[in-house]
């Protein structure tokens, strides 16, 4: 009797062993308990990509655990990717821009030819969002602060770094916004939303990237000292043909390290960047002709 209740007990303890491992696992993340046993979003790691269902890829977290999620639309092989939200609640309108995009597309699934894939990422930057307007998923625009400068914390993400500082071309661990200094990160790609669009873009090698930003009100060309792409160059006119922004060769305003763009440019990627007009300007339907002249222009 002494024997089988050993046995028993031994099983219950492989049981609940068997059910820990589980949970840990089953949710698409790898979790390392600390030595203290409390948990803080710092120890979820991802685990790489996660498919959430046939249109929603989790491609990581943000530092403080917040997902960041890639869409998609059509299943041909020409990727088209738009990114929005690189600096969260302050630029929250490249955000809505992204989700505009997403609700069209939604709406006229046939806008995306045969041969093409759009993916959108609305929010890379999800807990600069949060900053401002107190989530990072869908929002309004009366949820956003009236002053403008409440939002300016927003640009940053938990760690207090410009994630388009952060990345690999001339970066520089003190960059530079307007007339202020602002942290690049610790080396090129050292944040989690960097890094997780860094591992998207290297893993799928989309065919041409689009990024919003605000404000001023152009489109901008890619180049990192090799000059820009010819296939960039075409990107940049077409969208500001269509849309009626200016076309920029480069942004010169003031000098820029570590931009997400210019790192494209270096990976050889068709990029450009999209500078919305003002800081709360949506402006969909100059965005929705730029768009569509892209998806038209990779149609076959």
């Amino acid at each position: 009797m002494k024997t089988y209740i050993l046995i028993l007990a031994a099983l219950v303890l492989i049981g609940a062993g068997g059910y820990f491992v589980f949970q840990r696992y089953s949710d698409g993340t790898r979790t390392e308990i600390p030595e203290s046993g409390e948990m803080t979003a710092d120890d979820v790691q991802p685990a790489g990509e996660e498919q959430t269902n046939e249109r929603e890829t989790q491609i990581g977290i943000s530092v403080e655990g917040r997902k960041i999620v890639a869409y998609h639309y059509g299943s041909g092989n020409t990727e088209l990717l738009f990114v929005g939200g690189i600096h969260g609640g302050y630029e929250w309108n490249t955000a809505l821009v992204a989700y505009e995009l997403m609700d069209y597309l939604e709406e006229h699934p046939d806008a995306v030819p045969e041969n093409e894939r759009v993916t959108v990422i609305p929010v890379l930057n999800p807990d600069g969002l949060n900053k401002t307007v107190g989530t990072a998923g869908r929002f309004t625009e009366a949820e956003v602060p009236s002053a403008a400068d409440a939002t300016v914390s927003g640009r940053f993400n938990a760690n207090d770094v410009d994630l388009n500082r952060n990345f690999d071309c001339d970066w520089k661990t003190v960059g530079t916004w307007q007339n202020r200094t602002v942290s690049g990160g610790n080396e090129p790609f050292s944040e989690p939303e960097s890094l997780a669009v860094r591992d998207y873009i290297k893993a799928n090698t989309p065919d041409a990237v689009v990024v919003w930003y605000s404000a001023a009100g152009g489109v901008f060309a890619s180049s990192c000292h090799n000059g820009v792409l010819s296939e960039t160059d075409i990107l940049t006119k077409l969208y500001a043909d269509a849309s009626g922004y200016p076309a920029y060769q480069s942004f010169d305003f003031y000098a820029v390290t570590g931009d997400m763009v210019n790192w494209l440019a270096k990976e050889e990627i068709p990029a450009i960047s999209v500078l919305l007009s003002t800081h709360e300007d949506v402006e969909w339907a100059k965005n929705q002709a730029g768009i569509e002249a892209l998806l038209e222009h990779y149609a076959e």
